[in-house]
């Protein structure tokens, strides 16, 4: 236990502008999704009425300070909103106009894009614009994916931040941190693991770690969802309300899935479509020579390569019956955050069908080898006999599908559940032939870093 203290190709993008359910005007009535102009944004008042099995509620108009909309969005987050960021544009929602239900069986997967598409199509007919289905999917169906359709989305072009905004705001406070499990332990489930391989058909499998961090105040959501977009400007920066355990106390606040992934798991325009996947990792250095010679070595790891080569090769046999064509390139190139060199394959597609949507192609390439291993059900397995926790949504997807299908979906790495006092971390590595364990460790302990560097803890702590 440590204690610390702390003082795409171009993808169609609607111009800058708000939406919203209009107010109701008699207990008849149904709400109504409308553009509000650019100059105003709409915030909903506590006193919500329920018509049709629908929220609806008043709505007040305010001015907008003269800055970029998109800073106005991240700026305007509060916990409960959905926020997503990507390269190619930003989302503010809030409220829930409609709630996604659940399969009832024993994965919640099961038959969730139909579920989307009839929530969204019952939506239609309150909506001047083209409703949007909002939330997370969980790494496997134990867990119940959480979507819904928002009161109001505000949209606009991609995150910019000069130099100055790019510096991190600290979250100050005390934090008290707890790996589980151990170090130790990871390293023997990765000598498990890598056994796996040597005495049966199992390539890959990617084995996670937790960190739990309690805090001694109320964890400030906007502030690190700031800062991770601050510092994460080219990735996939997420928050999104999450319903509370069924275990939990009365009265226990809300829970948030927040991070900052750099990985784009497919998106959808129309009948293009493009995956980004990432494999195959190396920490990154302060001191530029030996950055470069990190990366260096990377595009030249057998280890990697191999770890990369699985991952491109599962989500291409995912992606291909769904396309009339689809480019793959023939090696991978590279890409960074502020805490990683990762192997990238850019692939991109187009559909034959154009009933398919964005989150039916997530769902059939979820979970890839690159978050689960190779072959799935096997890297399934050991993961539940290895790992002492449950990912929950860690390793699932998030991101946005609209009724006419398009959308973006995003790997839920590098993130966190926030709840009240306490934040639960995660990082995993991807274990084949050729892997240590003191490596795999190191590789996690790296990438916890891009949360821990948002909440203003350094290189001093080892996770």
């Amino acid at each position: 236990m440590i204690c610390v203290s702390t003082v795409e190709p171009h993808w169609a993008c609607n111009a800058p502008a708000a939406f919203a359910f209009s107010p109701l005007t008699s207990p008849t009535s149904r709400p109504e999704l409308r553009m509000i102009p650019d100059t105003k944004i709409v915030e909903r008042q506590p006193d919500a009425r329920t018509v049709d099995g629908v929220v609806g509620a008043p709505a007040v108009a305010r001015e907008p300070e003269q800055e970029a909309l998109s800073s106005r969005l991240l700026r305007d987050y509060d916990a409960g909103a959905f926020f997503f960021a990507s390269p190619k544009r930003t989302m503010l929602a809030r409220g829930v106009f409609a709630t996604v239900p659940d399969a009832g069986g024993a994965n919640s997967l099961d038959g969730l894009p139909e579920r989307v598409a009839a929530v969204l199509n019952a939506s239609r007919d309150a909506a001047h614009d083209i409703p949007v289905a909002v939330g997370a999917v969980p790494f496997d169906g134990k867990v119940p994916a959480h979507l819904v359709v928002p009161m109001t989305i505000q949209r606009a072009g991609p995150m910019v931040f000069d130099g100055a905004a790019a510096a991190r705001s600290p979250l100050a406070g005390q934090y008290t941190l707890r790996p589980v499990p151990e170090p130790s332990a990871y390293k023997d489930g990765v000598a498990a693991a890598l056994k796996l391989m040597q005495e049966g058909p199992l390539r890959k499998v990617v084995l996670s770690r937790s960190l739990h961090v309690d805090t001694a105040a109320p964890v400030d959501l906007r502030q690190l969802l700031h800062n991770l977009a601050r510092r994460n400007p080219h990735g996939y920066t997420f928050a999104v309300d999450l319903p509370q355990h069924a275990d939990a106390a009365p009265g226990a606040g809300r829970r948030t899935l927040i991070g900052a992934s750099p990985e784009l798991l497919v998106a959808r325009s129309g009948l293009q479509v493009m995956a980004n996947p990432l494999a195959g990792s190396a920490a990154r250095s302060a001191d530029p020579v030996e950055d470069q010679a990190r990366a260096t070595r990377l595009m030249a790891s057998p280890k990697d390569l191999h770890e990369h080569a699985v991952v491109i090769d599962a989500v291409a046999e995912a992606l291909r019956p769904f396309c009339k064509t689809l480019d793959v390139p023939k090696g991978p190139s590279l890409v960074s955050t502020q805490t990683m060199w990762h192997l990238s394959t850019r692939i991109t597609g187009e559909l034959k069908d154009p009933s398919i949507t964005s989150l039916t192609l997530a769902l059939a390439m979820h979970p890839t080898p690159a978050v689960c291993g190779h072959p799935t059900a096997l890297a399934h397995e050991a993961i539940g006999n290895i790992e002492p926790f449950h990912r929950g949504y860690f390793t699932g997807t998030v991101g946005w599908c609209d009724a006419n299908g398009d959308g973006q979906w995003a790997v839920t790495i590098r993130c966190a559940e926030a709840d009240d006092r306490t934040l639960r971390l995660f990082a995993g590595a991807g274990i084949v032939v050729g892997s240590t364990p003191e490596a795999e460790l190191a590789e996690t302990e790296a990438k916890f870093r891009t949360m821990l560097q948002a909440m203003g803890l350094g290189l001093e702590v080892q996770p």
